[in-house]
C-alpha cells in the first residue's frame, strides 16, 4: 500500500515547544510510537504520570491507579480518589478572558474567569436553595451561550449530574431523553436565532415540563434581545430571580467515577440510551487530549462549532481547565454569506478552529477561501470530526485556509466522550489520514475473527481499559445493556462500531459506521427517532431509513409502505417531513422519500437497515438466508430516484 502524501509537518521548534514533547522526554522516550506503546502496556504508570503532569488535584488520593486491569468491562481507575471536575475548570479566577460568545445576529459578549466563577457561584446557590444535592439531575435545553456553561459548572460543583440538548429538538425528542433521567431542575432559554429567524422556545418548553413530572423548577435564560412572543411557562422563574446573591462556592468532593454528565445515544433501536460519564474519567481524558494532542496553552483561543446537544460541547468546555479561552458561536455557520465564523476567527485570534467534515466540504462548494479574506496568522490547528474527512477536504484546508496548520481529523464519540484516534503535534499530517491513536488508548483494527489487521478495513476496537469508559447506562441496573452495546462483538474488548483501517505509518482511516446510525453533516441520527414520527401517521404502514453516501457526505433516505388507496404524492411527503422536523430536528428530515411495496425483514421480524444500505450502494448482501423475504431487497436496487439530487 502506498503512503498518502504528507501535507504538513511540524518544525523542530514547534515539536520541542509542545506539551507532548515535554511529557515524552520526561518519561524517557524519543519517539511517539514508543511512548504510545508504553502507555498501553503500562497504563497504570502512564495515567499516574499524566495526572501529575496535568496537576489533577485529588482531595483524597487513590488506593490504586487501575483495579481489575485484566477485566476491561469492570476496570476502575483511581479507586478511592476524590475530586471535582468543576473545581479544575474554575481554578484560576483572574481577569483573563474565559469566554467570548457570538451569535449570528452579531451580538458579542465577553466574560472573564473571575466573572465566570462569580456567576457559577450565584447559580450554584440557586440550585442549593432549590434543594439540588449530590446525584440529582439538572437538564439544559439551551443555545450555545455562556449560561449553558455556567449552569453546567454550577450543577457539577454541587455533585449533581448535568445533561443538555440543543433547542432545535422538538418536544418528543427532549422528553425521550430527559424523561428517562428525571431532572429536578430544567434550564432553558426563551428562544434562539437560526438562519435569520427568531425562534420562540417557550411553547415547546411548556409542553416538555408538562410531560416530565420530575421537574420542580424551570429557569428561563433571556437570550432573545427583544424577548419572546410567548408568556413564561407555569411555575417558571427568570434567571435573575433564580440566582439572586451567591454564597461562597464549595466544590463537592466526589469519587473519580461519580456521575458528571449524562449523554445520549442516537436512538437507533429505541429511545436513546443514557450514557453516564464520570468526573475523573472525563477530566483526565480531556486534559490529555487538550494538552498533549491539541497542544492547548493558557494564551490560546479554542473554537468548536457545536451545539449543547453534541459531545464536542462538553469537550470544548473542558478546555477551561487548561486556562484556554473559549469562543462560543450559536446560529447558522453560513450566516453573513458564510463568512461569520472566519471573521470571528480573525477578530478573536482563534488558535484552534474546530468544525465538522460537512462544514469544510460545504465551504469549498460555496467557493469561500478564508485565507484570501482574513488574517489567520494566529490559527495553529484545524480540527474536524463527526464524519470522515475526505482527501479533497484535506487539500482544501491547506489551499484555502492555511498552508501551516495542523489539520487534525479526530474520531471517538459520545460513548467515550473523547477520542480514540486524533491529532498529534509531533507527527506529519498525511492526506486523508488521522495522525495517530491517543495515548493510553489501545486501538486496534480487528477482522471478523477478532484478529488485528493492518492495511485493510475492520472493526475499530480498544483492547485495554481507559478512564473515559462510561460509568454505565442510566437505568441499566445489572449492566447488561452496557455490556451488550460494546463488549459482545469481541468478548472483553470494546468494539466501537466504526469501520476503520490502520496504515503502515500508524495513521488511521475511518471508512464509515459499522452499524445503522445515520451521519448527515456529521450529526449522529438514530433511525428509531425517525420511525417513531413517520409511523404515527395513518397513511404509513411501515418504513425503513438508511444513509446514502452522497457528495462527500451522507444523505437520509426514507422508504415507506403506504396504506391501500394512499398515494405518496408531494402533499404526503411534505406532511412526513413536517412531522419529523417538528418532533425531532431539521437534520432528521430525509432528503428522499420513496414508496416501496414491502420492507425486508429477518425471520424474527426485524427490519434490516444494513442490508438495504448495501443494496443501494451496489454492495453484496451477506446472509440473505436469514431473511424471511429476501426478494424484497430487489425493490431497492438501481432506483432512478437515487441517482440525482
Amino acid at each position: 500500500m502506498s503512503e498518502n502524501p504528507i501535507l504538513w509537518q511540524p518544525s523542530l521548534e514547534r515539536r520541542r515547544r509542545s506539551y507532548l514533547y515535554r511529557f515524552m522526554t520526561q518519561q524517557g522516550f524519543k519517539q511517539y510510537a514508543d511512548l504510545h506503546s508504553w502507555s498501553v502496556r503500562h497504563p497504570d504508570a502512564f495515567w499516574a504520570a499524566f495526572a501529575q503532569f496535568a496537576d489533577i488535584r485529588f482531595s483524597n488520593q487513590a488506593d490504586s491507579v487501575i483495579d481489575g486491569r485484566d477485566n476491561m468491562r469492570h476496570a476502575r481507575f483511581f479507586n478511592g480518589a476524590t475530586l471535582n471536575y468543576a473545581e479544575h475548570l474554575l481554578a484560576e479566577a483572574d481577569d483573563r478572558t474565559a469566554i467570548i460568545a457570538i451569535d449570528e445576529t452579531g451580538r458579542r459578549r465577553e466574560i472573564s474567569r473571575s466573572d465566570l466563577k462569580r456567576s457559577v457561584e450565584a447559580f450554584a446557590t440557586g440550585l442549593r436553595r432549590a434543594g439540588v444535592t449530590r446525584g440529582d439531575r439538572v437538564a439544559g435545553y439551551l443555545p450555545n451561550c455562556p449560561e449553558a456553561i455556567i449552569a453546567m459548572l454550577a450543577t457539577t460543583s454541587v455533585g449533581a449530574v448535568w445533561s443538555s440538548c440543543s433547542p432545535d429538538f422538538g418536544a418528543n425528542g427532549v422528553v425521550d431523553r430527559f424523561g428517562q433521567i428525571e431532572p429536578r431542575v430544567f434550564v432553558t432559554a426563551d428562544g434562539y436565532y437560526y438562519g435569520g429567524k427568531t425562534l420562540d422556545s417557550l411553547p415547546v418548553v411548556a409542553e416538555i415540563i408538562d410531560r416530565i413530572p420530575s421537574v420542580e423548577t424551570t429557569v428561563v435564560v433571556p437570550f432573545l434581545v427583544d424577548g419572546p412572543a410567548s408568556e413564561m411557562p407555569p411555575n417558571a422563574v427568570s434567571l435573575d430571580a433564580f440566582v439572586q446573591v451567591g454564597e461562597p462556592l464549595e466544590f463537592e468532593q466526589v469519587a473519580f467515577d461519580h456521575p458528571l454528565f449524562v449523554m445520549f445515544s442516537s436512538g437507533t433501536t429505541g429511545v436513546p440510551k443514557c450514557i453516564v460519564h464520570g468526573h475523573g474519567g472525563t477530566l483526565i481524558q480531556h486534559l490529555k487530549e487538550h494538552r498533549l494532542h491539541t497542544d492547548l496553552y493558557d494564551d490560546d483561543c479554542l473554537f468548536y462549532f457545536t451545539t449543547c446537544g453534541w459531545m464536542m460541547w462538553n469537550w470544548l468546555v473542558s478546555a477551561l481547565a487548561s486556562g484556554t479561552r473559549l469562543m462560543l458561536y450559536d446560529g447558522s455557520p453560513f450566516a453573513d454569506d458564510g463568512h461569520i465564523l472566519w471573521k470571528a476567527a480573525e477578530s478573536e485570534n482563534v488558535s484552534v478552529f474546530g468544525t465538522s467534515a460537512k462544514y469544510l466540504s460545504a465551504l469549498e462548494k460555496a467557493g469561500i477561501r478564508p485565507r484570501e479574506h482574513y488574517n489567520l496568522t494566529d490559527l495553529r490547528a484545524v480540527l474536524s470530526t463527526g464524519s470522515p474527512l475526505s482527501p479533497d477536504s484535506f487539500d482544501f484546508v491547506y489551499d484555502a485556509i492555511s498552508p501551516d496548520v495542523q489539520l487534525s481529523s479526530i474520531a471517538g464519540g459520545t460513548d467515550i466522550l473523547s477520542c480514540f484516534v486524533l491529532g498529534n503535534p509531533l507527527l506529519p499530517v498525511r492526506c486523508g489520514e488521522i495522525q495517530s491513536a491517543g495515548l493510553g488508548m489501545d486501538v486496534q483494527i480487528l477482522d471478523d475473527e477478532g484478529q488485528r489487521v493492518y492495511g485493510q478495513q475492520g472493526e475499530l476496537a480498544c483492547c485495554t481499559p481507559f478512564p473515559s469508559q462510561p460509568v454505565g447506562f442510566w437505568g441499566d441496573a445489572d449492566g447488561s445493556r452496557y455490556t451488550s452495546a460494546y463488549f459482545e462483538r469481541f468478548p472483553g474488548i470494546w468494539a466501537h462500531g466504526d469501520f476503520a483501517e490502520e496504515t503502515a505509518n500508524g495513521g488511521f482511516l475511518i471508512t464509515g459506521r459499522s452499524d445503522a446510525v445515520l451521519n448527515p453533516g456529521g450529526v449522529r441520527i438514530g433511525t428509531a427517532e425517525i420511525y417513531r414520527q413517520v409511523e404515527s401517521l395513518d397513511e404509513i404502514l411501515e418504513s425503513i431509513v438508511v444513509g446514502q453516501d452522497w457528495a462527500d457526505d451522507v444523505r437520509v433516505l426514507l422508504f415507506v409502505v403506504v396504506r391501500d388507496g394512499v398515494v405518496l404524492d408531494d402533499e404526503l411527503k411534505q406532511k412526513i417531513k413536517a412531522t419529523i422536523r417538528s418532533n425531532t430536528t431539521p437534520r432528521h428530515v430525509p432528503a428522499k422519500i420513496i414508496a416501496v411495496p414491502e420492507i425486508p425483514r429477518t425471520k424474527s421480524g426485524k427490519i434490516v437497515e444494513l442490508a438495504v444500505r448495501d443494496v443501494i450502494h451496489g454492495r453484496p448482501v451477506k446472509n440473505t438466508e436469514a431473511l424471511a423475504n429476501a426478494d424484497a431487497l430487489d425493490h431497492f436496487r438501481e432506483l432512478d430516484e437515487l441517482q440525482d439530487a
